[in-house]
């Protein structure tokens, strides 16, 4: 007799036990093992349970292990994290499970040694891997939201997901009922929902559990310091690029700026020494405002040119609120009048909230990582090395972002109901971001290099973004490194349908995208790994995080305008930017939407910190040691320099950055 000794491990997700009967047996290359009744999986909360299985011989070196969830009365589900068992010569092998069994399929676990598929050859290790990708790809199918855009997860609801990708403590649940608690503190405050502004004043009434951010913002939000610098290190530092050339379309002439450049310089000296900057909007250009209540809303597609002065203060030097330079469409100047000029800002600050939030934060990041997170479920076996590294990375993604879809992105969402760009306004600007995504522009370095930013005083979203680029690129090249050579992943067939899929449902096959379509190298895949995990974890910290931090003070980040760009100067009062700004209904619906966005989940991860045991090795296992450590050491780093700012910039200190976009 053969005499295999097994511990299953259940976890502490909750819910993670019913009252459904719970059966496990061996199946080896040799031999099978008869099914074994482990007990009710309520009995097994929060433990471990350990029973011996006895074989008439060795089941062979390679067996894998079946869990099955028959149900009872109520189809239940279980949680199940690991499996170890010790063979007849005491050797212990770890079988990695965590995910949520379903009464209505047979599990099948493979131990955890990580193999590439050209190096598995045992013939029911390769019916195991083939199975398990075949039964992902019809678990996970492919859908399109809009043909020009990437493409989801084809499930109406979270409910609709295989259990093992949806949240193990219902973030539905906390999403509605973060939604009850800030309607009910807000009607606290006595607001009518109809009523327009009658002052600024009206506005400070408005906070709840106000961020940390609030009352500095609330002081300087009309300064052009605090205007500039939000470019660099705001909830939004990707659109700023220097300007050595001006547009053909922004006239902006050197007796119009003078005033706001040192004497003896001028704009074309300014240029030169690379301390002129320009932000352009002009995916918003032609699209028409939203209708809300039956108000006409407006948006603009401005140029806004930025200097950055020998203190090292980056400040707005001219403003053009559309694309087409003509008589009805000024330069606003920092020498206006002060109404002007703040009315110009709003309506930037405005184009800043549709490019921030359908751009960079929404398409960049959520859809990105949603295309990851299923190109990976569906190319990659569970053994796959890429699967076990990439795993923490994906977590929660697809049910986040279904959720997404319903609160923002659908007919009775905040895009439609709240803001400016509308819904039909909202696919157009997404098309047109999706159809200029570029591969470099994911990458940090590069696209700090193309936006030529490497010098620019005070940009603290550079600095910390560029250290944790090289701590994330030095991990991955230690684990990829470990079980790759060139020819490897030259190899390695599932690998290269991975990045297939990627190129295919989420740059759409666009030439021009500059995305690979083979890997070649080792070098190659460790810099796209590292793409892919800084999009989904810092990426996403440093467009996320800083939402409600900079937008509670809804003057700084109106979602809509109700007065049209001005044509003219010298008709803008303190009266008409009131009126101008969002009213009360919608201010209150954007501030619900940008506090729950901002809520971290109960169940939320910090980078670095992974829980699951899905490496054995040695090599991976060191490596994400000392990943950790270095996270920990540029925590110390931002958290030492953030102590001499006015303003510190935290949202990249590795533990405010979560592992994937689940949030």
């Amino acid at each position: 007799m053969a005499n295999y000794t097994i511990e299953v491990f259940m976890g502490d997700a909750l819910n993670a036990g019913n009252a459904n009967t719970v059966f496990i047996n061996l199946i080896g290359t040799k031999d099978i093992s008869e099914p074994q009744i482990l007990g009710h999986s309520a009995e097994m909360l929060c433990c471990s349970k350990t029973l011996t299985v006895s074989c008439k011989e060795s089941l062979g070196p390679f067996f894998l292990v079946q869990l099955e969830l028959k149900a009872l009365e109520l189809e239940d589900h279980w949680f199940c994290s690991k499996v170890i068992v010790t063979d007849p010569e005491g050797r212990q092998r770890l079988f990695p499970c965590y995910q949520w069994l379903s009464p209505k399929k047979k599990t099948i676990l493979r131990e955890a040694t990580a193999k590439l598929s050209h190096k598995d050859t045992e013939e029911m290790a390769v019916g195991h891997r083939l199975e398990d990708v075949a039964k992902k790809c019809e678990d996970f199918i492919w859908g399109v939201y809009d043909s020009e855009m990437p493409h989801i997860v084809q499930v109406d609801s979270a409910s609709g997901l295989p259990y093992e990708v949806r949240f193990s403590f219902t973030k539905e649940k906390e999403f509605q009922h973060s939604l009850l608690n800030t309607s009910l503190d807000l009607k606290l405050k006595n607001f009518h929902p109809t009523n327009t502004w009658n002052s600024m004043e009206e506005l400070e009434d408005l906070q709840w559990n106000a961020p940390w951010t609030h009352e500095y913002i609330k002081k300087h939000w009309m300064t052009d310091t605090f205007f500039g610098y939000q470019f660099l290190n705001g909830s939004n530092p990707m659109m700023i690029k220097r300007c050595s050339k001006l547009p053909n379309n922004f006239p902006v002439t050197n007796d119009m700026v003078k005033s706001a450049l040192p004497k003896e310089s001028s704009l074309e000296k300014e240029m030169e020494k690379g301390n002129i900057f320009l932000c352009d909007y002009a995916r918003l250009d032609g699209i028409v405002g939203n209708v809300i209540d039956g108000i006409q809303q407006y948006l603009a597609a401005p140029l806004c040119l930025l200097f950055s002065n020998p203190q090292g203060k980056l400040l707005p030097i001219a403003i053009q609120l559309k694309q087409k330079p003509e008589a009805q469409n000024p330069i606003f100047l920092p020498t206006d009048s002060k109404h002007d000029w703040l009315l110009a800002k709003l309506f930037v600050r405005n184009a800043e909230f549709n490019e921030h939030e359908l751009n960079f934060h929404l398409l960049r990041t959520h859809l990105l990582a949603e295309v990851f997170t299923m190109a990976t479920l569906r190319a990659l076996p569970s053994v796959h090395p890429l699967f076990k590294l990439l795993f923490p990375h994906i977590r929660y993604t697809l049910q986040i972002n279904i959720m997404a879809r319903k609160q923002l992105m659908s007919a009775e969402g905040i895009f439609s109901t709240s803001c400016a760009i509308g819904l039909k306004g909202m696919i157009t600007l997404m098309r047109r971001a999706t159809a200029s995504l570029t591969y470099s522009s994911l990458c940090l370095p590069d696209n700090i290099k193309e936006r030529g930013l490497e010098n620019i005083p005070h940009y603290y979203y550079r600095d910390d973004g560029l250290k944790l680029w090289n701590i994330i690129h030095k991990f991955v090249n230690g684990v990829v490194a470990h079980y790759y050579t060139d020819r490897d992943v030259q190899e390695d067939s599932e690998l290269q349908t991975w990045l297939t899929e990627i190129v295919e449902h989420g740059f759409l096959k666009n030439d021009n995208s500059g995305i690979p379509k083979s890997f070649h190298t080792v070098a190659e895949l460790v810099k796209f790994v590292t793409m892919l995990i800084f999009t989904v974890s810092a990426q996403h910290a440093a467009v996320n995080n800083g939402q409600l931090d900079f937008g509670a003070w809804m003057p700084n980040f109106p979602s809509t305008m109700k007065a049209p760009p001005p044509t003219t100067k010298g008709q803008a009062t303190a009266e008409s930017i009131l009126a101008a700004l969002p009213d009360v209904k919608h201010t209150l619906k954007l501030m619900s939407a940008l506090h729950l966005l901002s809520k971290k989940s109960s169940d939320h991860y910090p980078f670095g910190y992974y829980p699951e045991e899905l490496f054995v090795e040695a090599v991976p296992l060191q490596k994400m040691e000392q990943f950790r450590q270095d996270l920990k050491a540029l925590e110390g780093e931002i958290e030492a320099r953030n102590k001499n700012l006015e303003l510190p910039y935290d949202y990249l200190n590795p533990k405010n950055v979560a592992n994937s976009v689940d949030l």
